[in-house]
């Protein structure tokens, strides 16, 4: 059993809370990743999973073991808890090759020369260093160094792994091959998987199931579509997306056939099966959900483009109404040009409301 289990867990290093009253329950064979800004408390999560700090209170748990429980007097330390560790510093021996750095845990566990050789060289083929094998660390950049840390980690097959952000050095295009290569390895070695990041591309796409965590509180648990598409307050909505989701105040009003939502010029009905009454709200739309036409259309909402910016995959328009501003994303390249008056419109089934005080997401029944 791989499943780790988090209870009531606080670790403060100030009067400010590090991480305050944090339940998680990671199942086994998950790939879990802690998402959030700088200081938010998620690598303080995973040093207290792997045994580097101790918690203030509460318990670790991971299959049916007690890993730690001040309540109880247990501790298991680090070398105990049979963790596969990648953190921000590379930690290679200065003085071993690049292949006797991976192949020093293995041949500590006593495995055969020719199984050895094999996880090495095979490891070395998915970070693309092979022809590195022979050198020293010093002869290698910061990124080369990184990707010689994941080989490490992945030559030993742990059943849990621990990562803190173990792409942060590689270049743009690198990154996107070493995450289709740690998802590969994921799904080859079914090991439960905390990963660590203020990355919210890296933790879309390698996640089963995202925890968004702020001022050490979790603030949000969910696979990444509901994350993407339901976030639980407006800090977990603006944080995630790119880019950044509309956020648009206004009021809903109870009309003759419908509730609708009314801000400057827009009106949209809210939609059926909605339980939060008329008022002050606060509307989010993702920018991917708004569509654009050149030509009038009746009940859409004409609007002046303020900029334009090609990437090649998508163009990301901005646009202005009064003192609406939104940001729209069409697919590749567009002639739709800066100054042109263009008309939206947006799709209400893809809108969530918030409370203005509490910025929480309002339940539908």
């Amino acid at each position: 059993m791989s499943e780790i289990i988090l209870k009531s867990i606080k670790k403060s290093y100030t009067e400010t809370p590090a991480v305050w009253g944090l339940d998680l329950h990671i199942e086994e064979g998950q790939f879990l990743t802690i998402l959030g800004p700088s200081g938010c408390g998620k690598t303080t999560t995973l040093r207290l999973i792997a045994g580097l700090e101790d918690p203030d209170e509460g318990e670790i748990i991971i299959g049916d073991r007690i890993l730690f429980s001040r309540e109880k007097g247990i501790y298991v330390p680090p070398e105990k808890r049979q963790l596969g560790l990648i953190f921000q510093s590379y930690a290679l021996w200065p003085h071993m090759t690049v292949a006797k750095n991976i192949s020093l845990g293995l041949e500590e566990k006593r495995l055969p020369k020719d199984e050895i050789e094999r996880r090495v060289s095979q490891v070395l083929q998915q970070v693309q260093l092979s022809e590195y094998r022979d050198r020293y660390p010093s002869e290698l950049s910061g990124g080369q160094q990184q990707r010689v840390a994941v080989a490490r980690m992945i030559a030993a097959e742990p059943i849990i792994i621990l990562m803190d952000e173990p792409l942060s050095n590689l270049d743009a295009m690198l990154r996107v091959d070493m995450r289709a290569e740690l998802k590969h390895l994921h799904h080859d070695l079914s090991a439960t998987t905390v990963y660590v990041t203020h990355d919210q591309v890296e933790a879309m796409t390698l996640s089963d199931k995202i925890a968004v965590m702020m001022e050490g509180e979790l603030r949000q648990l969910g696979t990444p579509r509901e994350i993407y598409s339901k976030p639980a307050d407006l800090f977990v909505a603006r944080f995630v997306g790119s880019p950044r989701i509309n956020i648009i105040e206004g009021r809903i009003v109870s009309e003759t056939d419908a509730d609708y939502f009314h801000a400057e010029t827009l009106r949209k009905p809210v939609g059926s099966g909605l339980d939060f009454g008329v008022g002050q709200v606060i509307a989010t739309i993702r920018p991917e959900d708004i569509h654009v036409s050149k030509t009038e259309r009746r009940g859409w909402l004409e609007v002046l483009v303020y900029s334009v910016l090609p990437t090649g995959a998508e163009t990301i328009v901005t646009i202005q109404k009064e003192t609406l501003s939104l940001a729209i994303k069409l697919g590749g390249f567009t002639d739709i040009e800066m100054n042109d008056a263009i008309w939206v419109d947006f799709d209400a089934a893809k809108m969530n409301y918030y409370d203005p005080k509490t910025e929480k997401l309002l339940r539908s029944v």
